[in-house]
């Protein structure tokens, strides 16, 4: 395996926020990418700037919400599955599947859930039901498989910086967490909590109360690793400087950094 920095960017609009992308991507050149809420028609993805600064590109769009992107530094990504098994009335573009650079890389966009109780949170639950029972076959791929996205769960109240302001939104719901930690039993590795046991790590920083200038943040994007990736994981972090630029996203990008040899 080469070298790989894979990232997880929610963009919040990827038109808005095209040019906070560009300078992100020519800054930290990460090699592979998943955006999430493109919130952009399929005919309205800047696939052509973006390949303008060496990215290849393919996406699943939706006009106005949702919408999944995996772009590849110096490479086209190989589409091979968009939307997860089991919706076939599911219209919301929120899962999109490529091999790129030696990995499988899937890009997910789980569903908020709010308010809970109620239609949108039994939806959630669903589509995460939806994401273990495919999951559980990548976990024994025999190729490097990371799932990357945001997944609108905080896993454990270390990943917020006061669970009590969000005791009933559907990120913090006992339901959503349980869903988290099947995932990772079937044997994948959340990447930033394995390096950063004990740290509080942030993604996220919703644009009210100054949240963001008060790191009033939560940990809601993370990268999977298979045992087959992990293997080969080396770093990870937050690129949160990409948060304090004009015109921002709630979110900033989360990345992982993959060696060419095997951690011993």
């Amino acid at each position: 395996m080469k070298n790989l920095r894979i990232a997880t960017f929610n963009i919040n609009g990827i038109r808005a926020r095209l040019p906070n992308l560009l300078e992100w991507l020519e800054r930290e050149k990460p090699d592979v990418v998943c955006l999430q809420e493109l919130k952009a028609a399929d005919k309205d993805f800047p696939a052509a700037e973006l390949e303008s600064v060496g990215y290849g590109s393919i996406w699943h769009g939706q006009a106005s919400w949702n919408g999944v992107a995996i772009l590849a530094r110096d490479a086209q990504p190989l589409e091979s599955r968009r939307g997860l098994p089991g919706g076939d009335d599911d219209s919301h573009s929120r899962y999109l599947e490529a091999a790129v650079h030696g990995v499988l890389v899937g890009c997910l966009y789980l569903p908020n859930g709010n308010p809970q109780p109620g239609p949108k949170f039994e939806y959630k639950l669903a589509w995460f039901e939806r994401l273990i029972d495919y999951a559980r076959g990548l976990q024994a791929s025999d190729h490097p498989v990371v799932l990357a996205g945001d997944y609108n769960v905080v896993p454990t109240d270390m990943d917020i910086y006061n669970p009590r302001s969000w005791l009933k939104d559907a990120l913090l719901q006992p339901e959503s967490r349980e869903c988290y930690q099947r995932l990772l039993d079937q044997g994948w590795t959340d990447a930033l909590r394995h390096l950063y046991p004990e740290e509080r790590i942030y993604t996220f920083w919703d644009y009210f109360r100054q949240h963001w200038q008060k790191n009033s943040g939560l940990r809601i994007d993370h990268l999977l690793l298979n045992p087959l990736a992990s293997a080969y994981l080396s770093e990870a972090g937050v690129d949160a400087w990409v948060r304090n630029q004009p015109h921002p996203s709630d979110h900033a990008p989360t990345w992982i950094r993959l060696s060419s040899r095997k951690r011993r």
